[in-house]
């Protein structure tokens, strides 16, 4: 069963969060990617009661409030949210899982509160808020610039996906061939995420994007628990070369390569269980 509840952050901004209500499982929180649904990731929805799993949806976004003061939409208020959930779950320490933007958010909490956090399962982000466009070649000037036009123009694109993304059929159930490069899960699981997805107020969303990209490189040295880092060979927007370099900043890393895109929760999920199986048993040592 899982269950949506309201929690007061920090400064007073009302969020939306989610529990699996798994009773003496391995805890988790899930540092999403910004806007995700947790129908992103069913593996943790699990009878089998293997992990307490939590999420929250970002400020603004799924049914959480604004904040008050709209400056408050960094990567360090979004670490203050992550430890509040925590809080309010009633967890002293867990996994972490973050995913796109949540890899920073993740990382921003290890460094600053590690006796909370007993490990880390890495995918799809690096050691900050921004987003990468162009190759990694491209000089860092103009990586930010172009990345910043494009978080500008979800403002104008946004709209008419979401238009197109809101009529898909929700009968849609089938499976991708086992081992593709796009191994997709059951299309309905994908569909609903979409959904969700499009329902974003799309200019506060370009907003959070930006916000998120102006946060500071976080020292990977400062992070002594252990890591494992999953980085998709097709994924444009955390190429899989800067995620093994991010692997190799790191003191306790293990990389772990898929024939991947950005989406490895919805393409690999029990992949990803697996790994977090393997993490929790390195965590323990």
């Amino acid at each position: 069963m899982t269950r949506l509840r309201d929690l007061t952050a920090r400064d007073g901004t009302r969020l939306r969060w989610w529990d699996n209500e798994v009773t003496g499982g391995q805890p988790v929180v899930v540092s999403n990617g910004l806007g995700a649904s947790p129908a992103a990731w069913p593996f943790l929805d699990d009878p089998a009661g293997r992990y307490h799993a939590v999420t929250w949806h970002h400020r603004g976004l799924g049914g959480s409030d604004r904040p008050a003061d709209e400056r408050r939409i960094t990567l360090d208020d979004h670490a203050d949210d992550l430890l509040a959930v925590m809080d309010a779950a009633g967890m002293a320490s867990a996994l972490l899982v973050g995913w796109s933007v949540g890899v920073g958010v993740a990382l921003e909490v290890a460094r600053r509160a590690p006796e909370r956090v007993e490990g880390l399962m890495l995918l799809g982000g690096g050691a900050g808020g921004g987003f990468r466009v162009l190759p990694a070649r491209t000089p860092e000037v103009v990586q930010r610039g172009v990345s910043r036009a494009s978080a500008w123009l979800l403002r104008v694109v946004g709209p008419p996906i979401s238009g197109v993304i809101s009529v898909l059929p929700r009968g849609l159930d089938a499976m991708g061939e086992p081992g593709a490069v796009l191994t997709a899960p059951p299309i309905r699981t994908l569909a609903e995420v979409a959904r969700e997805f499009a329902r974003h107020d799309w200019t506060w969303f370009s907003r959070m994007v930006l916000a998120a990209g102006e946060h500071e490189p976080i020292p990977t040295d400062e992070v002594r628990v252990p890591v494992t880092v999953l980085a998709g060979e097709f994924d444009s927007i955390a190429p899989a070369d800067e995620m093994a370099a991010l692997a190799a900043a790191l003191p306790d890393a293990r990389l772990v390569r898929v024939p991947g895109s950005h989406f490895l929760p919805l393409q690999y999920p029990e992949l990803l269980r697996s790994e977090l199986d393997d993490l929790a048993r390195r965590s323990r040592r």
